[in-house]
């Protein structure tokens, strides 16, 4: 039982994931694109059949209601309505039209009627008023599918026997209206000719709605096929069976991804690189001090009745790459814990005046051994959102470098501003600089500019790596200016409030 149940929602959560897809979205665009004219265009053929057939008929019915409503006049059937050839014809235009005639004289009775139900009645009606008046009206009554007209019986003032009346604006003597003719035809055929034409329409619609579909579920296909060539291209690279950069321009949306996932891609490699050869920096930082004392170690084993001045010389050497290893791993663990991510940040506020202070005051003894000059500039007090921990090695780093990559008797100089949003330290030397080639190098892990002179100082070449990490973990920015043999200066940018993402 809870299998079934599982397997039902589980077909349920794969079509609601369907359903979601760009092709089913496209498909059912295409298929309301191309079924709603056809719905539209099937509403206008039958409202306007029905109108012109209506209209036609009313125009067929009206050409025999006058002729006829003359044929009354000139018989003068008002007043005898025993007359047999115009009952035939009154009778017949009944029976052509599946409808009934009224004949009404000027006192609105009826005198005649081909059903012969109301002959002696009075009708008193708008129509007839309006049609006594001369005015002929026609209307469909499209619930009860009938269309009921008024035609005048008239006569000529001199055949009615009456004075002549002034002509009319066209110069035409004015003709009596006698009597009126209400004719009601039936629409009946007109109802059923539309319902034949709209069964043949919904079998026309039911076939186009197939064909849309059909077309909507190829071309759909054809539209995504694109995306699918870039998902599948994405997880060969994924997989590992290609590692070529991607092209897939059939649409520019799909150069805008592919574009992006090969920038990626190229990034991806970078880091890979650079981890590869972190790694075999790593291997050889750390393998390096290990073989100097293990050649230390052996010589030391190797002869007999070693002198203990020399047996002292060789332990100092080891102890020293002893420190040396200890120290390359300290730097490595901090460049570990520089690596996680910024929620391992203590962040509190923290006087940075007194930060840089107290700083300054740990290395001033490192500086006066090659009588360097350490200068301190505070533009304002400075209180700000950091980790103090992280910050302080970050800044310590930064002036031991200008300390011992200085010229004797050179200074080193730190300043220290901000504004409404961000604090800013400069640490700047007057030592050997950069050269031009390396600056965009000397953020890399175990990148040194020279590296005889690094190792004789002690460097690993990991500490800008460590202070750009916990800069960037502050959302700040770090950045160098230096020419070789004037010097060098880093601008470090980090925000008042710290605002995590």
């Amino acid at each position: 039982m809870k299998s079934d149940i599982r397997l039902f929602f589980n077909k349920i959560l794969s079509r609601m994931k369907f359903m979601k897809s760009l092709r089913f979205r496209i498909f059912v665009i295409l298929v309301i694109v191309s079924y709603v004219p056809t719905l539209l265009m099937r509403y206008g053929i039958l409202q306007n059949y029905e109108e012109r057939a209506v209209s036609l008929r009313i125009q067929e019915v009206e050409n025999q209601t006058m002729i006829l409503a003359n044929h009354l006049a000139a018989n003068n059937y008002l007043q005898d309505t025993s007359l047999e050839t115009i009952n035939a014809e009154l009778l017949q235009l009944s029976n052509l039209y599946d409808g009934r005639v009224l004949v009404i004289d000027q006192n609105f009775n009826v005198v005649k009627d081909t059903y012969g139900i109301s002959e002696g009645k009075t009708i008193i009606s708008e129509e007839v008023i309006r049609c006594f008046k001369g005015k002929n009206t026609s209307s469909y009554d499209k619930d009860n599918q009938f269309i009921e007209m008024t035609t005048p019986i008239t006569l000529s003032t001199e055949a009615a026997g009456k004075e002549p009346k002034m002509p009319s604006e066209d110069g035409t003597l004015e003709n009596q209206v006698v009597g009126v003719m209400l004719t009601s035809v039936s629409t009946d055929n007109v109802t059923t000719n539309i319902e034949i034409l709209d069964g043949k329409a919904s079998i026309l619609q039911l076939l186009l709605l197939i064909l849309a579909v059909a077309l909507s579920w190829i071309v759909s296909r054809i539209l995504v096929r694109p995306f699918e060539r870039v998902t599948a291209s994405i997880s060969a690279v994924k997989d590992g069976y290609d590692t070529e950069a991607l092209d897939v321009s059939d649409y520019s949306e799909t150069e805008h991804i592919i574009t992006a996932f090969n920038e990626l891609l190229k990034r991806m490699r970078v880091l890979d690189e650079s981890r590869q050869e972190f790694v075999s920096n790593v291997s050889h930082e750390l393998k390096t001090p290990i073989t100097s004392m293990k050649v230390l170690a052996d010589s030391l084993i190797a002869q007999e009745d070693v002198p203990v001045e020399l047996y002292k010389e060789f332990m100092t050497d080891i102890a020293d790459e002893i420190d040396r290893e200890n120290k390359i791993i300290n730097d490595l663990l901090s460049l570990v814990k520089m690596d996680k991510t910024a929620a391992d940040l203590n962040i509190e506020s923290v006087n940075i005046n007194g930060l840089i202070e107290l700083i300054l005051k740990r290395l001033k003894p490192i500086a006066g051994q090659k009588d360097i000059d350490v200068i301190y500039e505070s533009v304002r007090d400075v209180t700000a959102e950091v980790d103090e921990v992280k910050l302080t090695l970050a800044i310590s780093n930064l002036v031991e470098n200008a300390i011992k990559y200085n010229e004797e008797h050179g200074y080193v100089k730190v300043t220290l501003d901000a504004d409404h949003q961000f604090f800013t330290i400069v640490v700047e030397d007057n030592g050997m600089g950069i050269p031009e080639e390396s600056k965009e190098h000397i953020f890399e892990r175990f990148y040194r500019v020279d590296k005889s002179h690094s190792r004789k100082i002690g460097g690993t070449g990991l500490g800008l790596a460590i202070t750009r990490n916990a800069i960037l973990m502050h959302r700040g920015a770090i950045g160098v200016e230096s020419e070789e043999g004037k010097g060098t200066a880093f601008y470090v940018k980090i925000p008042l409030t710290y605002v995590s993402k």
